[in-house]
């Protein structure tokens, strides 16, 4: 199942960081995808910051760097896949 946490703000190539506004927390070890227009993208988070300092998890409202696999874009949706227990 997949619950929608955020969005995509920003996306830096050279680095491949995207930036996330989240209405959900976020931990390390979470599985997300990432669903665009041109985007579908399925990792686990390994890599998050926030101002620059590592963190493990985040929570709504905050403004979250995320290392991704893959380009994403701007708008893009990120969900977290929970598995039914």
């Amino acid at each position: 199942m997949e619950i929608k946490i955020g969005k995509v703000t920003h996306f830096y190539n050279q680095i491949s960081v995207a930036v996330l506004k989240l209405e959900d927390v976020l931990k390390s070890g979470d599985k997300i995808v990432i669903i665009g227009k041109t985007t579908e993208l399925t990792q686990v988070v390994t890599s998050m910051e926030i101002e620059h300092h590592k963190v493990q998890s985040a929570g709504p409202g905050m403004d979250v760097a995320l290392k991704v696999v893959e380009p994403v874009r701007q708008g893009d949706i990120v969900c977290k896949i929970v598995e039914d227990k």
